[in-house]
């Protein structure tokens, strides 16, 4: 495995070297770098030509500047990196640097939600095969894929942003809307859930009736303005999260990973009702971190000790739940600062930008500045992604469900779930694998618009600047963050290949 790790890795930098000297070249022959200062009145325009030229080397040959931009890329591995400065004269570095971080957050959290969402949707679709839930997400995945990126983002700012902070000054739903969101949730779960026509029909009244009941209750509560949450919600939530993992991964019959997933739920309610002062009072990022880390821990030492016989299943089941209760601890303590929040920014969802200027907020409120900033985008990619992370699992587990292996798992006895999480999911990953370290790749040159129509300033923008100009320095700098980036991912692939199936170790 480490001599093929090894080949990808040469092979992975001999086509970086081709690559990036096809982009130089075809970069620094796309235009004039000198045309807007041969077309200026500016009495120093000769002497601004002769510095932007020996700035630039413009005088050297193609191959003496492409060499000197990678001499400098070399240095990094020394500690010592230089990408040179732009056509202004200010360091590539910093501001790769800068876009780098903007857009990567962006795209790993759009990734996540993505794998997440569509994976799941995938295979509620190949088990529900040709029935109104699938024609459903095949519908909309078609629908999503098929979207100009730049209208989309426009209808997400408009409905998403612009009529919603019109709205959230109020706050509250008018009751045609409630009814109209009750009768769209219920009809579907009863869609996802199936089944006869009577079960249909229960369980669309019943949903419609809670959904109904719980909006008029926000309503009047004053709960979009003022969210309430509380320990008690977070306690429920999480053991019902807790429940679902189990029975997802272990089974409910698995009494020993049930039982680890609620100690995990209470311990963590437990530790939340002792440090709820110190999230308050005293936040920042290293705390959470460090929380994060400690509740990850902690979770999994009680899957260990629950274990027993099922002690890897166990230790995997808390893990989640640990993760997903810690999500919904930082959930409760923004929910509680949403009104304060309304304070400092009234139209809290922002339509330009990756950050509000001059903010002046507290460290929560500046936690939902940023969430709020990062909304619209993430939603734009996500949607994209998930059409096809959902169409890519849907075939491939609709290929592997009708495996001879998926029938005699079947004919020994073993439950539905053991037979579509152990056996059919399992192998069907390896195609979703790689269709993921693509997307990823493929998800950077989708945040170009996205960030243009979004005033993003990522490696969109510094791409777009460098090729208006005639500058290889930003459009290098791209290639070199996007190119490593896609090569990472395809390694992590390979990777995961082992992983997921031993044949391929030999």
């Amino acid at each position: 495995m480490l001599k093929f790790i090894l080949r990808r890795i040469g092979a992975s930098a001999l086509v970086l070297l081709g690559a990036s000297f096809l982009m130089f070249i075809l970069t620094v022959n796309s235009g004039d770098p000198l045309q807007d200062l041969r077309e200026s009145n500016d009495p120093n325009r000769d002497q601004l030509m002769a510095e932007r030229t020996e700035r630039m080397r413009l005088d050297d040959s193609d191959w003496e500047r492409y060499w000197d931009w990678l001499s400098g890329v070399g240095g990094c591995f020394t500690g010592s990196c230089d990408l040179g400065v732009t056509i202004n004269g200010i360091d590539v570095l910093n501001l790769t640097q800068q876009a780098a971080s903007s857009t990567l957050r962006l795209i790993t959290l759009s990734t996540l939600l993505a794998i997440v969402v569509g994976v799941a949707l995938g295979i509620m679709t190949a088990i529900r095969q040709y029935s109104g839930f699938d024609y459903a997400v095949t519908f909309s995945a078609f629908l999503f894929f098929s979207l100009p990126v730049f209208w989309a983002a426009t209808l997400l700012k408009e409905y998403a942003a612009i009529q919603y902070n019109n709205w959230i000054a109020v706050g509250q739903y008018a009751p045609w809307t409630i009814v109209i969101a009750a009768l769209l949730a219920g009809f579907l779960l009863q869609a996802v859930l199936g089944g006869s026509a009577r079960r249909r029909l229960v369980t669309g009244a019943a949903t419609f009736g809670f959904v109904a009941v719980l909006l008029f209750a926000f309503n009047a509560l004053d709960w979009w303005r003022n969210p309430m949450f509380g320990i008690a919600g977070v306690l429920v939530v999480s053991a019902a999260a807790g429940v679902l993992v189990t029975a997802l991964v272990a089974g409910l019959r698995n009494r020993r990973a049930l039982y680890a997933a609620l100690t995990t739920v209470v311990v963590g309610v437990i530790a939340y009702w002792f440090t709820a002062p110190l999230l308050v009072n005293e936040p920042s990022w290293l705390l959470l971190i460090g929380l994060f880390v400690v509740s990850l821990v902690v979770s999994v030492a009680i899957g260990a000790a629950w274990g027993g016989y099922a002690r890897k299943d166990s230790m995997l089941v808390t893990g989640i739940t640990g993760v997903i209760t810690s999500i919904m601890v930082v959930a409760d303590v923004l929910m509680a600062h949403w009104n304060s929040f309304l304070g400092v920014k009234s139209r809290p969802i922002s339509t330009i930008g990756s950050q509000t200027p001059n903010f002046n907020g507290e460290f929560w409120e500046r936690v939902l500045d940023m969430g709020t900033q990062i909304l619209l985008p993430t939603i734009l990619l996500t949607l994209v992604s998930v059409a096809t992370h959902s169409r890519y699992t849907r075939s491939s587990m609709l290929e592997t469900l009708n495996q001879d292996y998926v029938r005699t798992a079947r004919s020994k006895g073993l439950s539905e779930r053991e037979v579509i999480v152990k056996h059919a999911f399992r192998n069907a990953l390896i195609p979703i694998t790689t269709i993921v370290a693509f997307d990823f790749a493929a998800l950077i040159g989708g945040a170009i618009i996205t960030e243009q129509v979004f005033g993003w300033k990522g490696m969109g923008a510094l791409f777009q600047d460098g090729l208006r100009a005639v500058d290889p320095a930003p459009v290098m700098a791209f290639f070199l963050v996007t190119g490593i980036a896609a090569v990472l991912m395809n390694l992590l692939a390979d990777i995961a290949y082992a992983a997921l199936d031993p044949r391929i170790r030999r």
